[in-house]
């Protein structure tokens, strides 16, 4: 199902806004500026069911975090393509790793992490999700790529890690580089809410590590301070394999080496 910038611009139209429509070039659904001020995000209807999940997570986030967050302007369904409509934030996506980053990053974190989950949020069952991954991980490791070696030292890695029974939290889920805005020296940006989810808040930590510290001792520990709690780097890492986006290769080509689960866990989730 394709968006053309005809499209867009017929969209800008019937819903009464002006400005010149671009399209940003990253991200899976399509995205457009609508003038200087506002976004229109497009969801196809079988991305229909994230659309509560952006609308709810932006309301309940929006001025409760230091980082500024998009403000919903308006949500509806056009020609079977869902919208939402939110206020434009500016700025450039920051270069990482970088401390002041990585410290901002977790001062975000421990705010997010306190505001409510809206109910419309899953799993239901964190355990049962987490179950599942564990059920599906190796096939998938192995679909994207991974070496027969590795794969064969997932599960005595995943049955030697006890992830605990953490209450849930709010999770943005993919905090990363190109989900963040900085301008002035200051973040100025946090968005992309739809793969919002409710559950450990380790899981967090796993993008934050894989994305923003990107294996940097300095950056990690700039982080955590600002969060005001450690993770265990084995736990991170388990989430990590088990995280609904994993692609351990690509961690592996981007990240600090080593020869064991346990040996990347304390250099890509450690001080």
């Amino acid at each position: 199902m394709e968006l053309t910038q005809r499209d867009a611009e017929s969209y800008r139209d019937r819903l009464g806004l002006d400005g010149d429509v671009v399209r940003f070039e990253e991200g899976s659904l399509p995205v457009f500026a609508v003038g200087h001020d506002l976004v229109l995000k497009l969801f196809p209807p079988r991305y229909h069911g994230e659309v509560p999940v952006e609308v709810a997570v932006m309301e309940a986030v929006h001025g409760r975090l230091p980082v500024p967050t998009p403000r919903l302007q308006g949500v509806g369904v056009l020609d079977d393509w869902g919208y939402v409509l939110m206020s434009r934030l500016h700025g450039e996506e920051p270069a990482v790793p970088d401390v002041e980053v990585s410290a901002r990053v977790g001062e975000m974190l421990k705010a997010l992490h306190a505001i409510e989950p809206p109910a419309v949020l899953g799993p239901g069952d964190w355990a049962a999700f987490v179950a599942g991954q564990r059920r599906g991980c190796v096939e998938l490791q192995r679909k994207r790529g991974l070496d027969e070696r590795w794969l064969e030292r997932i599960p005595a890695f995943l049955d030697g890690v006890d992830l605990g029974d953490e209450p849930p939290v709010l999770l943005h889920t993919e905090v990363m580089s190109a989900h963040l805005l900085r301008r002035g020296g200051e973040l100025s940006g946090l968005f992309d809410f739809e793969p919002a989810m409710r559950g450990a808040f380790e899981y967090e930590f796993a993008s934050v590590g894989l994305f923003v510290t990107k294996g940097d001792a300095r950056c990690w520990k700039a982080l955590v301070e600002a969060y005001g709690r450690v993770p265990d780097p084995r736990r991170v890492m388990a989430y990590a394999l088990l995280h609904v986006y994993s692609n351990m290769p690509k961690y592996m080509r981007e990240m600090p080496a080593g020869d064991s689960f346990d040996e990347l866990a304390v250099r890509w989730f450690g001080e």
